[in-house]
């Protein structure tokens, strides 16, 4: 149909049409972002980069790598669809928040001896969240120990979104077998 630079490119065959914002936990919700081949075409691109390095100066440091690395144009294409697609849906939810932009997206690797879980912590950012990438492993569980949610029966490629900085810390779990990839979006904090 595609391939994957005309996807990455021009976000061809990216978009889940379906709007069904769905509360999963307390303040915690997931909504249709991308689809399960846009998703695979997602990790091959950020493969392709070879750039999952920790970053020695993040607090919380991940195997990732942005968005913005594997393709400007693609942080471009997400930035102005979560603007007028998703968020939106999330007014619903939180009737106040307005959409400042992002301050990241980026695509997060576990894999056995390299990454295997994140601590629990915070995102800096209005509002943050997460989609599985693929399937075919197990733990790496976003997890959410205070509301008693997490994301291990959530379809690859919806969104888990949720608040950010002081009520919903989380977490991944230790991955026990496989890679998983994640996306992780972060939401720009207003300025006042």
């Amino acid at each position: 149909m595609y391939d994957d630079l005309q996807q990455i490119l021009g976000y061809q065959g990216a978009i889940d049409e379906r709007e069904a914002l769905t509360e999963i936990g307390p303040e915690i919700y997931t909504v249709p972002f991308w689809t399960p081949a846009f998703c695979a075409t997602v990790i091959r691109a950020a493969e392709a980069v070879g750039a999952f390095e920790p970053q020695p100066d993040d607090p919380v440091p991940g195997h990732e790598v942005s968005l913005a690395v594997i393709s400007p144009r693609l942080f471009e294409h997400v930035e102005v669809d979560l603007g007028r697609r998703i968020w939106p849906q999330l007014q619903d939810a939180w009737p106040y928040i307005d959409y400042h932009g992002l301050r990241d997206v980026f695509v997060i690797k576990y894999a056995l001896g390299e990454q295997e879980h994140l601590r629990m912590h915070h995102d800096v950012a209005q509002v943050s969240a997460s989609a599985k990438l693929n399937e075919g492993y197990e733990g790496a569980v976003l997890d959410f120990p205070r509301q008693g949610v997490s994301n291990v029966d959530v379809p690859v490629g919806q969104l888990v979104v949720w608040p950010s900085l002081v009520t919903h810390p989380h977490q991944a779990t230790a991955l026990e077998a496989g890679v998983k990839y994640g996306l992780t979006v972060w939401f720009e904090l207003p300025s006042f």
